[in-house]
């Protein structure tokens, strides 16, 4: 009761007893690759360290090595901004996302397309003509090659070469991999999800929760008929917003409720971001700008006290008024509500400890339920 929500979200407003929008984010990146690279690794793209994606980070806290799928799946992304600000840093690439749906930027109409041919993981059969017996042979062969390479030739690319072939082969070899088939699905579920990139994006990011993937993203980059990039509403702000939700309110809707009928959401925390606001002010044609003084984030579902907001700004919009949240105050309380030590450190790609959140970063422990 009493938290507003806008009249493009009609679905997300009935699962507000679960969600927290934390409406006092400030940060101070405006410019789409400096900002993507902040929330998305918590650091700054400064000096020589090369900071992972909170994808990395957490998979590499809660994933396991020997597992039949990836432990960070990453959908739809749009890496052209910031391409390092979706990799895995000093981790190393055992800790790369396995990348689905790249390319697709635009949300199709329904109907038009129902995005699942472009979910798909390219060459996990062997072809036709290619009995099972043969391909162990030819597996065989090349690992007595790859075998000898890596001996005379050891070191993280040798390895990393080798660990992606082993999960390639489980990946190929395991019933798991059924999980990119939403053919599978009832489709009343996937309608409710809706027939475009982003829906069926949601449904997969379900089916990988369900089958134990850790960490899964999916991107939101746009949709069909609408000239500005994504969320990048510098005109013609309010059409461009309205079709933006009525592809989000269905599909985030849809995964939160899907979640909880199959007693997942309590140990599912779902994240709602972009790399700042928009102006609070409209310009002179009719679109929001950059904006990162004061902005909104939301979590949701599993680790998180939902039904309630947290922070303020002014009448305005154009200041935080009350609990400012940095980004790596986001990171440190996402970490906390999954159960990740933000003070965590790895050793760096210069020999130098960094923690998992800045040493200064201050979780919002009042949201937190553990």
């Amino acid at each position: 009761p009493g938290i507003q929500i806008c009249e493009t979200l009609p679905k997300l407003s009935q699962m507000m007893e679960h969600m927290v929008p934390i409406r006092s984010m400030s940060t101070k990146e405006g410019d789409h690759s400096r900002a993507t690279f902040h929330l998305r690794t918590g650091y700054r793209p400064q000096g020589p360290v090369h900071y992972p994606t909170l994808g990395s980070l957490l998979s590499n806290e809660l994933g396991n090595s020997e597992s039949e799928l990836p432990n960070f799946v990453s959908i739809s992304p749009f890496r052209n901004f910031s391409p390092a600000a979706y990799g895995p840093g000093f981790l190393g690439p055992t800790r790369s996302p396995l990348v689905v749906g790249e390319g697709g930027r635009v949300a199709a109409p329904d109907n038009a397309d129902d995005g699942a041919d472009s979910l798909t993981v390219k060459n996990l059969e062997t072809p036709q003509h290619v009995s099972l017996d043969q391909a162990d042979r030819r597996l065989a062969m090349l690992n007595d090659f790859d075998a000898s390479f890596r001996t005379s030739r050891p070191g993280v690319p040798t390895a990393s070469h080798h660990s992606a072939y082993n999960q390639a082969v489980r990946m190929m070899r395991s019933s798991a991999v059924k999980a990119f088939e939403l053919n599978d699905e009832d489709d009343k579920l996937r309608d409710a999800y809706g027939r475009n990139q982003f829906g069926q994006g949601c449904l997969l990011a379900r089916r990988l929760v369900e089958r134990g993937v850790p960490f899964i993203e999916v991107s939101l980059n746009g949709v069909a008929n609408n000239q500005s990039f994504g969320w990048d509403t510098h005109n013609n702000n309010f059409d461009s917003v309205k079709a933006l939700t009525a592809v989000l309110d269905p599909a985030w809707a849809t995964l939160l409720e899907d979640l909880k009928q199959r007693g997942l959401l309590e140990s599912t925390l779902v994240v709602w971001m972009g790399e700042f606001g928009r102006t609070p002010r409209i310009n002179g044609s009719s679109g929001r700008d950059h904006w990162a003084g004061s902005w909104t984030t939301v979590l949701s579902g599993g680790g998180v006290k939902g039904g309630q907001c947290f922070g303020e700004t002014t009448n305005d919009g154009m200041k935080v008024k009350d609990r400012p949240v940095s980004a790596a105050d986001l990171m440190a309380t996402i970490c906390h509500a999954v159960g990740v030590d933000p003070m965590k450190q790895n050793i760096s790609n210069v020999g130098r400890p960094i923690r998992i959140a800045d040493h200064d970063a201050e979780p919002i422990m009042e949201l937190l339920s553990r």
